[in-house]
């Protein structure tokens, strides 16, 4: 990054939960930013884990005597906004800058009481002079939440992009990129394809050289590859041709079957295939898959009646991020009343442009010769 610009924010290697639900292994990053200037501008704050780190480096960072002039707001959520009262206390002639929307939903996160006439509100195309850097607003609603807005540095090309172009896990730039902010993506921005790419139009004609996000690494140098993946996810377009086959099985069979069926969609092509067991194995990463690939297996039991319930999470969890553009072929396993087929075809039926391939495959139980011959039929059929 430019040398008057310093990320100050925090790696918070221990947390195993992002939002109390995405598993994490290797943590997540709350980045801050700090701009050296004239005026001095702050980017975000940080999550309460890390509050007491967050402050040893806004200290560090600033030049001695100096004090923060601007609090720019890109994003509300508590793992960005959790020290706000407390920088607006810390430095009475601090004027905190946000969106409008952020300004009326900043009371029901924070206490503004001390600070509320100190709040500046901006719109697309607002300017702000630090001195040698002069910051243009772009709001960026539902980029994953209303209030949402980037900043583009015009004088160091540096887009502040909020949380678009993020990623779980160590934010050192040397490490592989697309697999983690795939999987961040799809399950936190992935409903919000269409505003994803209403900001790409505003954001178009700037000369964008840095990608400053609010987790993960900083992207410098050749941003197209970013770009372009974060268009094709926007656009729910496919990235990999190939074949989830995500299952849920209660006493192995329908698991015996999936794994057949994974054999089966090679050997009649596919140029990929993977495997998801969706009692065991991470459903953020199910998500992702699912979204990433152009064809989608679900092999779920019957239970109760209904979809056994991890198959009927992952579905619903597909209709939530707005899975749409795919074929996708269902089996479904029942020894006295299969009914699970029908639910999930349902499910899929009220999503957008979802065509189900023939033929839906009922098991009873065991795999037989028999329903293997159905399941080829289904995967010549899903495959053409």
């Amino acid at each position: 990054m430019h040398q008057n610009i310093l990320p100050i924010g925090v790696y918070d290697k221990e947390l195993d939960l992002f939002e109390n639900q995405y598993m994490l292994t290797e943590g997540i990053s709350y980045n801050s930013y700090l701009i050296i200037d004239d005026k001095i501008a702050l980017f975000d704050t940080s999550d309460s884990r890390t509050a007491e780190e967050w402050w040893s480096n806004l200290r560090n960072a600033l030049p001695e005597g100096r004090g923060v002039d601007y609090l720019i707001v890109q994003h509300l959520e508590p793992d960005h906004s959790s020290q706000i009262a407390q920088l607006m206390e810390a430095y009475p002639e601090c004027r905190l800058v946000c969106s409008t929307a952020a300004a009326r939903m900043l009371p029901l996160l924070t206490d503004t009481e001390g600070y509320a006439d100190r709040i500046t509100t901006v719109n697309d195309g607002d300017l702000l002079d630090l001195g040698h850097h002069e910051l243009e607003f772009l709001t960026a609603p539902m980029v994953h939440w209303p209030e949402v807005m980037m900043v583009f540095d015009k004088s160091t090309g540096t887009l502040f992009c909020a949380d678009a172009f993020g990623r779980f896990g160590n934010p050192d730039p040397e490490l592989p990129w697309a697999c983690e902010a795939r999987r961040y993506y799809f399950n936190i921005v992935g409903k919000y394809g269409l505003p994803v790419q209403n900001i790409f139009k505003k954001i178009g004609a700037r000369n964008i050289k840095i990608l400053a996000p609010l987790h993960g690494p900083v992207l410098e140098g050749d941003l197209k590859p970013y770009v372009d993946l974060y268009n094709c996810w926007s656009k729910y377009e496919v990235e990999t041709e190939g074949v989830l086959v995500a299952y849920a099985s209660i006493h192995g069979m329908t698991a015996v079957a999936a794994k057949k069926m994974a054999e089966i969609l090679k050997e009649a092509g596919a140029p990929k295939v993977a495997l998801a067991d969706l009692t065991r194995d991470d459903q953020a990463e199910a998500i992702e898959d699912a979204f990433r690939m152009s064809h989608l297996v679900v092999m779920s039991s019957t239970y109760d009646g209904d979809i056994f319930p991890p198959m009927h999470d992952f579905i619903h969890h597909l209709a939530l991020k707005t899975y749409r553009s795919r074929k996708v072929g269902i089996v479904e396993n029942g020894l006295w009343a299969p009914a699970a087929g029908k639910k999930m075809a349902d499910m899929f039926g009220k999503m957008t442009d979802i065509t189900i391939a023939e033929p839906i495959v009922t098991l009873r139980g065991r795999l037989t010769e028999e329903t293997e011959e159905k399941l080829r039929d289904l995967a010549k059929n899903l495959l053409n």
